[in-house]
């Protein structure tokens, strides 16, 4: 499929072009005329697939279009897989004959995801991808009037998180990040406890990141040809020009710097949002943060996120955050003047029963699980019916602080024990410069202009 020649074409394009992007309706959808959402999923690899699962079995919206660089290919998360645009086509197709029969709907299979957004049906969209194409995907999906749900951590760097509010707040379009966490009853309870004051002040928080879950190639790798039903170009994007090889890509990408933050926030972004959530510190971030202990793969691996990692962070309330890499199954621990709460994929425990009175089942009380709750959520923020549970500015806060972790991270052991200060309002530190230099990077042209 032909690509666009520039994202001006496309706003030029686009129904609602670049012009109307400032008098958009509130909300705009156009099931207000008594249809039903419409929304297109960007994004249909080991994520995408399990989203658009959940949209079928709860009949959330109608799913009219899906778009991926990928046709159809194995190379997920697990071997068994097969995922891409066509297999999603063909689950929502399927789907659509099984239950409603004579009724159901074509669903169109895009490349570009401009091409998508240029649909006028489309309502909103959800971009499951890599973390390095989160910004211009929400970017470009705002300014064409599309609400949008994106995937969780929010950005790739810090500065990204203002293109997409400064974006989104210009449309007057709903914005859902996907921190399912935030639609999960257990986690509602826990952190809503905690910042009421059942532990009594919060003095020391204990958060969990996984370790890598893949082992990619080690100094010395060749390149892989390119399968012939992928376009690894747009797959790059805005990202560096390097050649191919198939554990770059697909479910791997989060191990490499140049398209995600490694575990840190792959779970950071759930666990450090959660520990801001019971601080009720959901849009501030910590003073200053620290570096403990980092491991990285030789020099020249593929995989070059760190693959152990300790950090520390302090809060203007004097509240001392850690975060480690473990393969413990509770995310986030809050410890206080008068007792402890913890929850995580084990289960919640708190030092006494009493802390745990009323606690819900995670799946709630009409049975529905957390992801799709947090779809619903955002569905009915759009229809006018709720607000949603995630909002940009909290997202980009938990986002900011797994970004600066990184920071830290990736100055040690160079640096030593460097405890780097930070400014949340200006989000800048004030003692780095060398620091301040990993809160931006350049993107590739044409993704370089997003204005």
């Amino acid at each position: 499929m032909k690509l666009p020649v520039s994202r001006r074409d496309f706003l030029q394009t686009t129904a609602l072009g670049a012009a109307a992007v400032s008098v958009l309706p509130k909300p705009l959808f156009a099931a207000e005329a008594g249809g039903r959402l419409k929304v297109g999923f960007i994004g249909t690899g080991n994520q995408g697939m399990g989203l658009i699962k959940r949209v079928l079995r709860f009949d959330l919206a109608d799913i009219v279009a899906v778009c991926d660089v990928n046709e159809g290919s194995h190379g997920y998360r697990d071997p068994g897989h097969f995922y891409g645009r066509e297999p999603a086509k063909k689950m929502v197709e399927d789907h659509g004959k099984r239950h409603k029969g004579k009724a159901a709907h074509e669903c169109k299979a895009y490349a570009d995801f401009r091409d998508l957004l240029a649909d006028p049906q489309i309502d909103a969209v959800f971009a499951i991808v890599p973390d390095h194409w989160h910004a211009p995907v929400s970017i470009l999906a705002a300014k064409a009037g599309k609400h949008v749900y994106c995937e969780k951590p929010l950005t790739l760097t810090v500065a990204e998180g203002r293109e997409i509010m400064a974006a989104v707040d210009e449309a007057g379009v709903v914005f859902q990040v996907g921190s399912q966490e935030r639609s999960n009853p257990v986690s509602q309870f826990v952190c809503n406890s905690v910042k009421n004051g059942a532990i009594g002040d919060v003095t020391r928080i204990e958060t969990v990141v996984g370790y890598n879950n893949k082992v990619g190639p080690g100094p010395g790798w060749s390149a892989d040809p390119v399968p012939k039903e992928f376009d690894y170009k747009m797959w790059l994007g805005p990202a560096p020009q390097v050649p191919y090889h198939h554990d770059r890509c697909l479910y791997r990408f989060r191990f490499n710097y140049d398209y995600s933050g490694g575990q840190i926030t792959n779970f950071g972004a759930h666990s450090n949002d959660m520990a801001h959530w019971g601080m009720g510190m959901d849009t501030s971030g910590p003073t200053e943060i620290q570096c403990n202990h980092a491991e990285f793969l030789p020099e020249g691996s593929l995989f070059n996120t760190a693959t152990v990692t300790s950090y520390r962070c302090k809060y203007p309330n004097g509240v001392e955050l850690v975060c480690k890499s473990s393969e413990e199954k509770v995310q986030t621990r809050f410890e206080g003047s008068n007792g402890w709460m913890q929850t995580g994929y084990a289960g919640t425990t708190a030092s006494s029963p009493e802390l745990l009175k009323g606690l819900p089942d995670k799946n709630g009380p009409d049975g529905i699980d957390p992801h799709s709750a947090h779809m619903k959520n955002f569905v009915e923020s759009v229809q006018g019916d709720a607000t949603v549970n995630a909002p940009l500015e909290v997202g980009h806060a938990s986002a900011v602080l797994c970004h600066i972790a990184n920071a830290a991270i990736r100055r040690y052991p160079e640096h030593g024990d460097e405890v780097l200060k930070w400014d949340a309002e200006a989000e800048r530190f004030t003692n780095s410069d060398g620091a301040n230099d990993m809160l931006a990077r350049p993107r590739r042209a044409p993704w370089d202009d997003l204005a």
